[in-house]
């Protein structure tokens, strides 16, 4: 379970190195638009524990809730590569009492050639009966601890593309 500890630094982004495997590519060797999801959400599954100590399951047996995503926007800049080296960064640029917006993106192993951003939106949602529900105690204090906080009222998914992509060019 998440234990917020003031006198700690959080990170607020993960990151992976992982390679693109032959079987989740497209006759061209591209990586399939389907899979970069199974890369995001699986790199963020295995960075959070480690940065973090937080098992998510954890925070859903303990207040009987769980986000639920409502709404992926994803932009596709260059191609990731069958035997190619990558990374993949993922963090929480946006939260509110129920919300969050969980902003994942993909390098080359360099970090200098941006490939793909998503952001996705999920709703914090009761078990039961699948209603929306606030964040409260631990789960607050994990978004409170690791939430970037970028300011995202205006701002889309291609301004977010071009500022990533200048900040790797530095």
């Amino acid at each position: 379970m998440f234990e917020y500890d003031p006198q700690k630094h959080y990170p607020s982004e993960t990151e992976s190195r992982v390679v693109i495997r032959f079987q989740d590519c497209d006759p061209l060797r591209h990586l399939n638009n389907a899979k970069y999801f199974d890369y995001f959400f699986n790199a963020r599954e295995d960075q959070v524990p480690k940065l973090y100590g937080l098992e998510v399951m954890d925070l859903i047996k303990k207040y009987k809730a769980a986000w639920v995503v409502y709404n992926h926007n994803i932009s596709y800049v260059k191609p990731a590569m069958v035997g190619e080296w990558v990374r993949i960064m993922s963090r929480i640029i946006w939260h509110n009492h129920n919300t969050i917006v969980v902003e994942y993106y993909m390098t080359d192993d360099s970090k200098k050639q941006l490939k793909t951003v998503l952001w996705s939106t999920m709703r914090y949602v009761t078990l039961a009966e699948g209603k929306s529900t606030d964040h409260t105690g631990a789960v607050m204090d994990f978004l409170k601890a690791t939430s970037g906080n970028l300011d995202i009222s205006d701002m889309d998914i291609k301004d977010r593309v071009k500022k990533l992509s200048l900040e790797l060019k530095k």
